[in-house]
């Protein structure tokens, strides 16, 4: 697998129009450009349809090369069909590092298993709905709840709209009475930390994401996992200077319960 975190990841980015809303493209584009370079952009659906009338108006913003699929039996799509073909094509070419999956539908699953086993990494982008299925055999799913945006009236700004997240911020008492999540971050930081107990927060996010690809700061209102991890308040924080780099700083936590003795034990 290549390295999520290199940036100069040459990508490929699938799109199914039918089962993405055109809200996210803004949001969507930013995070791809986490992850490297979208050498290929394709967005499949009938355009033909009204339906898709959002996603027209900026194909050409965003360089997004429209694949006609005719919608010929009702019931059937033949979209996901157009893009496991092609994903296919690409995967053989052996010009890529990663694929970029926007849908919610479980029929990616084996498509993004087979693109694993290629080597590749693979990044999920669908709604809170989407199966479990397919999200567990990403590297990585991103919600895209967390990737819209809505406008409101800034008063201090002179009425001028400014992009707000939807997701809410939920609150300390709200995030420790989330066993799943309290279990995520314990048993990462179990698994990353050193003879003293504390753990470096960057290990203790990779462990997670290993654990549960959908996880993401920002499905609880939180920008970062440093940010969640403070609001929760079960764990020790501390910050200290990178040798290497004096300016950058490095982010360990301890979990509160934990005593000298079980940590030596």
């Amino acid at each position: 697998m290549q390295d999520m975190n290199n940036t100069q990841q040459k990508l490929v980015v699938l799109i199914d129009a039918d089962n993405a809303s055109p809200s996210i493209i803004y949001g969507l584009m930013a995070e791809i450009a986490k992850y490297g370079t979208a050498h290929v952009k394709r967005i499949y659906g009938d355009w033909t349809s009204p339906n898709l009338k959002g996603w027209k108006e900026i194909l050409l913003e965003h360089a997004l090369q429209p694949i006609q699929q005719f919608g010929y039996t009702k019931g059937k799509n033949s979209t996901d069909s157009a893009m496991i073909i092609d994903a296919m094509d690409l995967l053989y070419s052996g010009r890529f590092d990663g694929f970029c999956i926007v849908s919610s539908d479980s029929d990616f699953t084996r498509l993004a298993s087979r693109i694993r086993e290629g080597g590749l990494n693979v990044y999920g982008f669908g709604e809170e709905k989407t199966p479990k299925s397919f999200i567990s055999v990403c590297d990585k799913f991103i919600y895209t709840e967390i990737l819209q945006n809505i406008d409101e009236n800034d008063s201090e700004n002179n009425g001028v709209k400014e992009k707000k997240p939807q997701v809410k911020q939920k609150s300390t008492n709200e995030l420790k009475m989330d066993t799943r999540l309290v279990n995520l971050l314990r048993s990462a930081v179990i698994a990353s930390m050193d003879e003293e107990g504390w753990a470096f927060l960057g290990e203790v996010g990779q462990h997670i994401t290993k654990q549960s690809p959908e996880f993401d700061a920002r499905n609880y209102g939180y920008a970062k996992l440093k940010d969640l991890v403070k609001a929760i308040g079960l764990f020790k924080i501390d910050e200290r200077i990178d040798q290497r780099a004096p300016n950058i700083k490095q982010i360990y936590i301890k979990d509160k319960r934990m005593k000298k003795q079980e940590v030596e034990d």
